[in-house]
């Protein structure tokens, strides 16, 4: 595997967790929606990870076939929460059906921060893997002078 493509693995994983933290941050705008466009309470949302081949154009010159080890990450799907939405007692809300509840989305606020500093910290660990390459880029050119 080239250094190229190690720099293209994690660059998929950063935009992964970029797009996994887009959808955490939504979640937890919307933790109190009790309404939407659609006529219900938001629904919380996941993304969805899956595999897939990583190539560089740069060492596509170099190489004829993608290695097993060549594989990065993307996002397959964002799925929605299927779970019925929560239901509160608030008589006076404007939601409210005839016996006074109002529907909330399942959305745990400390459960989506936590999950927003884990896509941080994978986002981080990418970063660092090619901050690491790009020192040994500079080392070999270093050694070739």
């Amino acid at each position: 595997m080239s250094l190229f493509n190690l720099m293209s693995v994690s660059a998929s994983g950063m935009a992964a967790q970029r797009a996994r933290a887009e959808v955490i941050v939504e979640n937890l705008a919307n933790a109190e929606t009790t309404r939407t466009p659609d006529g219900g309470p938001y629904r919380r949302r996941d993304v969805v990870f899956a595999s897939e081949p990583q190539g560089s154009p740069f060492s596509a010159v170099f190489q004829t076939e993608l290695s097993a080890a060549s594989m990065g990450v993307g996002v397959e799907e964002v799925r929605e929460d299927a779970r019925p939405p929560e239901m509160r007692y608030q008589p006076g809300h404007p939601h409210a059906d005839a016996n006074g509840y109002v529907a909330y989305p399942h959305i745990n606020p400390a459960e989506e921060t936590v999950d927003l500093m884990s896509a941080s910290r994978g986002y981080q660990a990418n970063v660092a893997a090619i901050s690491a390459v790009k020192d040994m880029v500079a080392k070999s050119i270093e050694l070739m002078r």
